[in-house]
């Protein structure tokens, strides 16, 4: 996944890079991606950068201290596509511009997005904020903390974090320790140190830059995206190096669970969720499941024999949201008042059927990291070329979802939405496998071996 897909770039953003641990490789990354796509595209600081790093730019420019140069960085943006203004050089550094003059960049230049390096590290992989930093422009639209991954097992101390004293006066860290993933997730959450100056109306979306392959180090760095995503304000967290051909390897964002369990069991003639499975009632069993997996809600939806499913369920954790046109509507009804339950900062939900007792979590991790990897929008398990269940959907379908009319159904968004969709293979049927008439609940059960 590339960065720019990955940050969600718009053409008039303002995109701010903050912390520590690879800020200007980002910046230029995304920069060199937007203007292969044909996007004129202005790099700056409101800080100060390595001089050296300018040999890195297609094109670069000093502006005075009475003008911004418009004509002229105009000409180079048509030259170059990508363009690095700084007011001056000293020494070893290029100084930056104000964050005033981003705003005025922002109407007076015909660029398509602006990038800023607004923050300091002298380099290092891990930071918190002195009292003058960071220097965010207030016309900011994106703004990406970042933090290197190599900062994970180091030491606590001023040779390897910028400004650890921070860290240590606000969460009580042990000077000299090393340094763990929580201590990583709790400062870049907090908003005043990692989310320190942001704009209210900017999407945040976090970076952990310098992630090596290799099944354990992205493991760990999964963990302190999930961590950093307890912060409702971030939206997302990237994963990867940005300066590999592939620099995000995974995005981690908000997905909840809708518990479809609230239909009829016309053909059942009892309530399917109800029945009993290895001594608890199916519904238990799905949700025992569901939370070995790294979901941030999960919602069951009640219609029929409703107070019998949510005493059910009354010690799980999980939220319920009623369908009261249960009768009418079956799963698209149930669906859509699960949509309706769900907090904005969720990203997508994985439908999962109520009547499904055999949902394996290895399917789920499978759907979860396809969607992270950035494989479907919609990602679905398939067993020989069958689509099954739990189908995951990001939210920008859901108004689709939401607008369908009585009669339809889910998959009618799905199907017209094939390009979108990411199949995932997987070794078992138990994705094609639900419960609707007591010979197949009886079949299930020897399956399960519970006689």
């Amino acid at each position: 996944m590339n960065l720019r897909k990955a940050l969600n770039v718009r053409r008039g953003d303002v995109v701010a890079f903050t912390g520590a641990g690879g800020k200007t490789s980002a910046l230029f990354c995304l920069g060199r991606e937007l203007a292969a796509e044909g996007w004129r595209v202005i790099g700056t600081t409101t800080t100060r950068i390595a001089a050296d790093e300018l040999a890195d730019i297609p094109g670069s420019l000093r502006i005075g201290e009475r003008t911004l140069r418009r004509e002229a960085i105009s000409r180079l943006l048509t030259q170059h596509g990508f363009v690095f203004l700084y007011r001056e050089l000293s020494g070893e550094k290029a100084i930056g511009i104000t964050p005033d003059e981003v705003a005025i960049l922002t109407d007076n230049v015909d660029s398509d997005v602006i990038l800023v390096e607004a923050d300091g590290s002298r380099r290092l992989p891990f930071k918190a904020p002195f009292a003058h930093e960071p220097v965010i422009p207030p016309c900011s639209s994106v703004v990406v903390p970042v933090v290197g991954f190599d900062a994970l097992g180091g030491t606590l101390d001023t040779d390897h974090v910028y400004n650890p004293e921070a860290m240590i006066a606000r969460y009580g860290y042990t000077p000299g320790g090393r340094i763990r993933a929580p201590w990583m997730a709790s400062v870049m959450r907090d908003p005043e140190l990692g989310l320190k100056g942001i704009p209210e109306t900017a999407r945040i979306v976090g970076l952990i830059n310098k992630v090596p392959p290799g099944g354990y180090p992205r493991s760990r760095a999964r963990l302190i995206a999930r961590l950093m995503l307890r912060e409702p304000r971030i939206q997302a967290v990237a994963v990867g190096m940005v300066q590999n051909a592939v620099p995000v390897v995974e995005l981690q964002r908000r997905v909840a669970a809708i518990v479809l369990a609230g239909g009829l069991s016309s053909r059942m003639g009892q309530s399917k969720v109800l029945l009993p499975w290895d001594g608890r009632p199916i519904i238990q069993v799905i949700l025992d499941r569901l939370k070995r997996s790294r979901l941030d809600d999960i919602v069951v939806v009640t219609g029929h024999l409703a107070d019998q499913v949510r005493a059910a369920v009354v010690n799980e954790p999980a939220r319920i949201a009623h369908n009261p046109g249960y009768r009418e509507g079956d799963m698209l009804s149930s669906l859509q008042a699960g949509l309706r339950a769900l907090r904005p900062e969720i990203s997508a939900c994985l439908i999962v059927l109520g009547d499904q007792p055999q949902i394996d979590p290895r399917v789920i991790s499978e759907v979860l990291t396809a969607y992270a990897e950035g494989r479907g929008s919609i990602v679905a398990p398939s067993y020989q070329k069958r689509r099954g269940h739990p189908i995951l959907i990001d939210r920008l379908y859901w108004p689709e979802l939401l607008d369908l009319p009585p009669g339809a159904a889910p998959r009618d968004v799905i199907n017209a939405h094939a390009e979108a969709v990411g199949y995932v293979n997987v070794s078992t049927d138990s994705i094609l496998r639900d419960i609707d008439t007591p010979q197949e609940y009886r079949q299930e059960r020897r399956r399960a071996g519970l006689g």
